[in-house]
């Protein structure tokens, strides 16, 4: 798949994963529309695609010796910059944070992982 095609799938699919973790993960609070949504969505998707492997290559050492602790960090990250920063998501506290980031994260690999399948 294309470049594009796949910033795009994964928009669509960060989209959906920030919905399901809306919809079950009680303080993990979306207020908006799609085009919102959508919006949050391909913050998240830049983010994981540019500025993630820099941190991961960075921090490389540090994820080892943490057993990968630190990735899941770097992501929990991501979403609480998202939440600071898109005023149609609200986080109330820190066990949504990680609750929505384990939604995110699974859906995330489970997509890395097809679209790996798929080349």
């Amino acid at each position: 798949m294309k470049f594009i095609g796949k910033i795009i799938l994964f928009i669509i699919i960060n989209a959906l994963a920030l919905f399901v973790a809306a919809r079950f993960v009680k303080d993990f609070i979306f207020n908006g529309n799609l085009t919102a949504l959508l919006t949050a969505a391909a913050i998240l998707t830049l983010g994981n695609t540019f500025i993630r492997p820099f941190l991961k290559f960075v921090l490389a050492p540090l994820i080892a010796l943490t057993f990968g602790a630190l990735s899941f960090a770097i992501n929990a990250s991501f979403i609480y910059l998202l939440d600071k920063f898109s005023p149609s998501i609200t986080i109330n506290g820190l066990k949504p944070l990680i609750l929505a980031t384990v939604i995110i994260s699974l859906v995330n690999i489970a997509v890395n992982f097809s679209t790996k399948l798929g080349d």
